[in-house]
């Protein structure tokens, strides 16, 4: 399950602004007896059962998918002294079943529902997404209901579980950014709950006493602090009756929900908190307190560090990154029940000096009394928002999880009155806050390697939602749009193929699916290709930076006015690149497609590869290197891509060493990477699929127009990639002071892409380990034996446009604490061992199957998922019969079929395994084998460190 720590809006809270509404009760539909209406906001109508539960339902004809969200007023903030981590930990005992439903995970993957969980300060929440069918729906409610109150909440299960989350836990220890925040956290908070993390503590978890844990249950788990969000395509009526048929017999409990009253004291001073931990970088966060989410402060501190961020001013880039002592910066705001934390951060360039980069940060965010946010500042930050609720609320589905954190605070209703809060923000209010609460005495300073006198800063209390939402009305409800059929006749009958000879290789094949959509949707996908090996030959590492600065402005746009024309746009531009290809994703709507396309072919054709753009590409990808000698899986993945390399020296995809690595990079020159770009890229020689709201005909045209006469100079040739039989090896690698290690296995294969045996070999390795749970790596590692958090197995068949590439490989990779890594290296073995010696059974095959077809059927319900279909089909040469004939082969296959592919292609004893921990630490049965190798080699991928505001996810 997926347990989510507190993230900064920018990522995690989003909203943006739009004009009033009307809120109007539902008198449309008459609710079943025991359900009474409430109020409905744009599109998004409330009902309540008498046992206290709220339910919310955003329903879209147009959709054939359905989301479930169920969301329970519960988090670590309820978590008494000694029950750190309680809140997650049964968030995972949750799954374990019921009476009624024994087996969880397997009931959902038969019937192809993916489902997860999330667990944060303030709630927990249970989310399910599959394709709209109203008895599967049906039989979700009644699972739901049936764990809301009848959960197994076992002492066997608990023993079992507790260290899968323990291993989740040290996988979070090993987060340098996380553990920093954590301890910014704990410095900043001395009495409120806020200062504990979510995951626990190792002793409170390690110690749970399963009374505790029931009592826990039974007191959060009830109707009365539940909120029930369904969205998507369903009968609003019949789904309201099966809403209270299943949780209507649920009784309300008796006794009041437990109040929380404790409050952090003001902050009288500068607090600070350095780590040292071994690690490849150094960064610097610093929190200040504000108040909580319905504070009529909280939209102008948003707003804030929109505008610190940038795009308009750039402040915390140009002064912090631009000064070269950092690589990344970011600033953002907690939106919370309780008052929380505002913070900004700079990751460290590798020479990056501590104390100045300290001092330039802090001097951004506590010195606006000199240099005051303007209007023009808050408007572009204002527009970047805007945008990004305009998404949310243009498909149900994100709207019924965006929904979550205002429920958490109170009412649902809060997401659109503090959308609209933001419209009114200027820059006299942003200033003001900033000199309320961005104060040095305000302020905690967290490490990671004074005021003349004490300014206590008072948080005003907040409002409570019911007297922000008295007189609070919203908008009109979206228009909707049919739903589409997605099936292959359909798409056949509805697509437009288009060839265009452009003189280069294949030319320009095109595929034009237009449909109506909500909110007036396009997507184009487009990949373009070009170079041979001979000309790639020592030009990789200028391939790999060309690529990856393609949408960082050209000539005449920046990066920051890029930014604001793409938000006034209301579109999004993904431009990526490497040695034979580039690929744009696009996504806007049908009045801007034109003027999109149009800046993409720019951003395309004449990128900015300014020296000053590469130097700080360089620094990224250097710091990436340095950061990976001391990560796990960079070292066993370095180590394993080494081994099976099959290229010889001086070809262009031969994996070089790390310090190989180092060299090229720090070599690397703007003149380099603009004549790379120079000498290889077109966009003559490709495919482009469109699908959404659009004309085809002026969109042909276009495309035409804008991407059929770039031939690249030097013309494509693939690469071919062969079968190399790689002989077995075992390595151990040495982390000193990680929690968490590694294990990674692999064999090489000759399989190509979709052959009769790479379709049954993909349910082979479904049931081996497709699923980190619901598989049997996942049963014996993980849910039995509770070793891991995450173990897995991927089978990578070859693709190739003929047909004949088939350097194929099957791999699995898990996380174990040091002292267990053995033991799940001798659970891997046994499991491959009995995979080839007992095969599967009709069963596992018949609902693997069937989950895999109703998946591949889902994805053709997305716009985006259709032109990523489209644009596969264009570059294989496939046509839409190849999506019939597999789904035919699928439903077709037989045990038999599946047993004599395994029989054919897996060989465990050509598994080449890769370990890495704190052999030390883990002792000596984890150090056998080849002993323990000395981690000194790092990853060769590169890319900076990922920010962190707040606490980040954590798997």
């Amino acid at each position: 399950m997926l347990s989510n720590r507190r993230r900064a809006p920018s990522a995690w809270f989003l909203f943006v602004l739009s004009l009033a509404s009307v809120v109007a009760h539902a008198d449309t539909l008459k609710p079943p007896a025991g359900v009474a209406a409430g109020p409905c906001v744009e599109g998004v109508c409330e009902y309540r059962l008498g046992n206290g539960l709220r339910v919310l339902l955003l329903p879209d004809a147009a959709a054939s998918e359905l989301t479930l969200n169920l969301v329970y007023g519960v988090g670590s903030a309820q978590e008494s002294y000694g029950e750190a981590g309680m809140a997650h930990l049964l968030e995972h005992m949750l799954f374990k079943g019921t009476p009624t439903h024994r087996d969880i995970f397997a009931e959902l993957g038969k019937r192809g529902i993916d489902a997860n969980a999330t667990t944060t300060t303030d709630y927990t929440n249970y989310h399910s997404s599959f394709t709209a069918d109203a008895a599967k729906l049906d039989w979700l409610l009644g699972m739901e209901a049936d764990r809301m109150v009848n959960s197994r909440v076992a002492r066997e299960d608990l023993d079992r579980e507790m260290t899968v989350v323990r291993n989740e836990m040290e996988n979070r220890d090993d987060d340098l950014s996380g553990v920093l925040y954590d301890s910014v956290a704990a410095t900043a908070y001395q009495w409120h709950h806020h200062g504990k993390r979510i995951i626990g503590a190792r002793s409170d978890v390690e110690n749970a006493r399963i009374e505790r844990l029931q009592a826990f249950y039974r007191a959060w788990y009830r109707p009365d602090n539940a909120t029930l969000v369904i969205a998507g395509g369903f009968d609003p009526a019949q789904t309201l009756k099966s809403v209270a048929r299943r949780f209507g017999k649920i009784d309300r409990p008796r006794a009041p929900m437990q109040a929380l009253y404790t409050a952090e004291p003001a902050q009288a001073g500068e607090r600070e908190v350095t780590l040292r931990r071994v690690g490849g970088y150094s960064q610097l966060l610093a929190a200040y307190h504000v108040p909580a989410a319905t504070h009529a402060d909280t939209a102008a501190l948003q707003i804030l560090g929109e505008v610190l961020q940038g795009p308009v001013g750039e402040r915390l880039y140009s002064k912090v990154v631009g000064s070269r002592q950092a690589v990344g910066t970011g600033a953002g705001i907690q939106w919370l029940r309780a008052p929380g934390l505002w913070t900004a951060y700079a990751t460290l360039a590798k020479d990056g000096d501590i104390a100045a980069t300290e001092d330039l940060l802090l001097a951004q965010v506590e010195g606006l009394a000199q240099r005051p946010v303007l209007a023009v500042e808050v408007d572009a930050a204002k527009q970047l928002l805007r945008r990004n609720f305009a998404r949310e609320l243009g498909d149900v589905r994100r709207l019924a999880m965006a929904l979550t954190p205002a429920i958490s605070v109170g009412d649902w209703r809060l997401y659109f009155r503090y959308r609209d809060s933001l419209e009114k923000v200027d820059a006299e209010q942003v200033n003001r806050v900033a000199r309320t609460y961005l104060r040095p005495a305000n302020r905690t300073l967290g490490r990671l390697l004074a005021t003349a006198s004490p300014q206590r800063v008072v948080i005003p209390e907040a409002p409570s939602p019911a007297a922000l939402l008295w007189d609070y009305v919203g908008k009109a409800k979206a228009d909707t749009v049919e739903r589409f059929d997605a099936s292959s006749a359909n798409i056949r009958q509805r697509t437009r193929f288009v060839h265009i000879d452009t003189g280069s290789g294949d030319g320009l094949r095109l595929a034009l699916l237009p449909k109506k959509s909500r909110g007036n949707k396009v997507v184009v996908e487009a990949l373009f290709r070009f170079g041979d090996v001979d000309g790639l030959r020592g030009r990789d590492t200028a391939a790999q930076a060309a690529g990856a600065l393609l949408g960082d402005g050209n000539f005449k746009t920046s990066a920051a006015e890029l930014a604001v024309e793409l938000a006034r746009l209301n579109s999004m531009i993904d431009l990526d690149g490497g040695l034979q290809s580039a690929s744009l994703s696009l996504n806007t709507q049908r009045e801007q497609l034109g003027k999109t396309l149009s800046l993409a072919e720019r951003l395309l054709r004449t990128p900015r590869y300014s020296d000053a753009q590469v130097e700080q590409y360089k620094q990224r990808a250097m710091l990436g290197l340095q950061a990976a000698r001391q990560d796990a899986n960079s070292i066993v993945g370095e180590a394993m891509t080494r081994h099976f390399d099959p290229w010889p020296v001086g070809h262009p995809f031969r994996q070089a060493d790390a310090e190989q690595s180092l060299a090229d990079i720090r070599a690397l020159t703007g003149e380099q990477v603009r004549a790379f770009h120079r000498d290889f890229y077109g966009t003559a020689n490709g495919v482009i699929s469109v699908v959404g709201d659009f004309d085809p005909v002026e969109t042909e045209r276009e495309l035409r127009r804008l991407f059929a006469d770039w031939k690249a100079p030097r013309a494509h040739a693939p690469i071919a990639r062969r079968h190399v039989a790689v002989p077995a090896e075992h390595r151990t690698f040495a982390m000193p002071d990680k929690d968490s290690g590694v294990l990674l296995a692999r064999s090489n294969i000759p399989l190509a892409e979709y052959t009769d045996d790479a379709v049954a070999l993909n349910v082979a390795n479904r049931i081996l380990g497709g699923h980190s749970i619901d598989s049997r790596l996942g049963q014996r590692i993980r849910a039995r034996g509770g070793l891991s958090y995450s173990v897995t197995s991927r089978l990578d068949a070859q693709s190739s446009p003929d047909g004949r590439d088939d350097a194929g490989s099957w791999m699995i990779h898990a996380t174990s604490a040091p002292q267990n890594l053995a033991q799940v290296e001798r659970s891997v073995r046994e499991e491959l061992a009995r995979l080839l010696r007992d095969g599967v059974s009709a069963n596992e095959v018949r609902t693997v199957a069937t989950a895999m077809r109703a998946e591949q059927q889902q994805a053709l319900t997305h716009d985006d998922g259709l032109a990523s279909m489209l644009g596969g089909l264009l570059y294989y040469g496939r046509s839409l019969d190849f999506l019939v004939e597999f789904d035919r082969k699928m439903a077709a296959l037989s045990a038999d079929t599946v047993n004599a592919a395994i029989r054919k292609y897996l060989k465990p004893e050509q598994f080449s395994f890769y370990v890495a921990g704190d052999i030390d630490q883990a002792g000596p049965e984890a150090q056998r084998d080849n002993g323990a190798a000395t981690a000194s080699e790092p990853s060769i991928e590169s890319g900076a460190v990922p920010p962190v505001v707040g606490e980040a996810a954590v798997r």
